[in-house]
């Protein structure tokens, strides 16, 4: 042709499709076409000949060698060839249906040989989008079977309550339960937090979707930003591609329940908080911002608002976290529900183990005079251990671990006066976790007990 025979004249090499190269654009739903340096059309796909059909509203013929603004005057392919750089997204609607053009220079061996349009159809574009969207919710639904089946399974029903402070802080839990609060939940290891974690979830309007948990210490700060945030694709090194959804956008509509949260890095603090202020996250490595609806309901051991004191923990988070703060009594404190506590665990056993469990009188009662540092869960491995070596299936005061037995022989043999101090020492220290060791944390606890600060450090010390 005339245009190519001028492109050899001046040593230019004329742009050259083979069979496969054409066949693979034929292929495609967008509309493909090529032109060299003098505007002419080295190549048009099907899509594209349908497409001009459409846009001229007449046959086209044989359109190769033809120059493209002869065709459609109002071409810009031309133009990209003139500025050696690539116009994208070009929207128009010069026929019935809506298009984008994306148009590219072609270089090779970083001589311009010509350039190269991709028409998009709209309605194409939205057919892939409706698509992804689908994909998208689909994903969702899954991860929400996932996470609800893995989710919360304990209800208000479940926490074992017969003394009296374990009765207060359960009938307040049920009451913060029917609000959308924060909820920050303090106590020892071992006493059911996330156990009134998940029926707090239950007992609220979140109860249809997802409860998600996740143990704060148990991963370091890059990792837990991650987890929580989730990253966009090439976020960093190793990025899964496409990125990864972060437990904020999981627990959409429902909870995250934050354990050990004292153990949060405190730049990861700071996005936390907002998270909470405004409903939105970040992503890593994304621009744009998700809203988000979730509930928080954090849980910590230690004693935040000393870590406030310290700079270990932000002030302004802390006070966002403790809206509504519930202290779950330890077990020591609540020696009535452990009768209650036993036989619950003992029926859960007896079904792992298919026979019958009991615990006898004498054994109850060496399991409420001890002080259980590890708090239910330690009741729970003591009498499951006891339970393995019980052969009858009935548990008695023999069966129960050599240190619970010498630790109740001990306390019988106390005196009423001796009975005091050690319920005094344990009051006293109680207080002391929550206001701290320090001086001034010793005043404060004295005088919230009504006595001075030398009786304080004589019932501390009494033998």
């Amino acid at each position: 042709m005339v245009a190519w025979e001028s492109e050899e004249a001046r040593g230019v090499e004329p742009i050259m499709l083979d069979s496969t190269a054409r066949a693979a654009f034929d292929a495609m739903n967008e509309g493909i076409t090529i032109i060299d340096t003098e505007g002419r059309v080295v190549f048009g796909n099907k899509a594209y000949l349908s497409f001009l059909r459409q846009d001229l509203g007449r046959e086209v013929g044989e359109i190769e060698g033809k120059l493209l603004r002869d065709l459609r005057p109002g071409a810009r392919l031309p133009d990209v060839l003139e500025k050696g750089e690539p116009v994208l997204h070009v929207t128009r609607k010069e026929i019935e249906d809506f298009y984008f053009v994306n148009m590219y220079p072609i270089y090779e061996d970083g001589r311009l040989v010509g350039g190269i349009s991709v028409v998009t159809f709209i309605q194409d574009a939205y057919d892939f989008r409706a698509e992804l969207e689908r994909l998208e919710q689909r994903n969702r639904q899954v991860l929400h079977r996932i996470t609800k089946a893995n989710g919360a399974r304990y209800t208000f029903d479940d926490i074992v309550a017969v003394s009296q402070s374990s009765l207060a802080v359960k009938q307040l839990a049920k009451m913060i339960a029917a609000t959308d609060a924060t909820v920050l939940l303090e106590s020892e290891t071992g006493t059911g937090k996330e156990l009134y974690a998940q029926a707090i979830h239950n007992e609220s309007a979140r109860s249809k979707n997802v409860f998600v948990a996740l143990n704060c210490a148990s991963l370091n700060a890059n990792m837990l930003e991650s987890e929580l945030f989730g990253y966009a694709e090439g976020a960093f090194t190793g990025a899964k591609k496409g990125g990864k959804i972060g437990l904020f956008e999981a627990a959409n509509g429902g909870t995250l329940f934050l354990d050990e949260i004292s153990e949060m890095d405190l730049g990861l603090q700071a996005k936390l908080l907002r998270a909470l202020q405004e409903r939105r996250i970040r992503p890593i490595g994304a621009v744009k911002e998700v809203e988000v609806d979730v509930r928080v309901v954090a849980a910590c051991n230690a004693n935040l608002e000393r870590h406030v004191e310290e700079g270990k923990f932000r002030k302004d988070l802390y006070y966002r976290l403790n809206t509504f703060p519930l202290h779950i009594p330890p077990l020591r404190e609540r020696a009535e529900d452990i009768p209650i506590l036993a036989e619950a665990f003992l029926s859960e056993l007896a079904r792992k183990l298919r026979r019958p469990l009991t615990v006898t009188q004498d054994a109850v009662e060496s399991l409420q005079l001890h002080d259980w540092p590890g708090n239910v869960r330690e009741l729970r491995n003591v009498l499951e251990f006891s339970a393995y070596l019980s052969r009858d299936g009935a548990i008695t005061r023999d069966s129960l671990p050599v240190d619970i037995i010498r630790r109740s022989d001990r306390t019988e043999e106390l005196s009423l006066s001796q009975r005091v101090k050690r319920f005094e020492q344990r009051e006293i220290q109680k207080l002391l976790a929550r206001n701290g060791n320090s001086l001034a944390g010793k005043r404060k606890t004295a005088a919230q007990l009504g006595i001075s600060l030398a009786s304080l450090y004589n019932k501390l010390n009494a033998e």
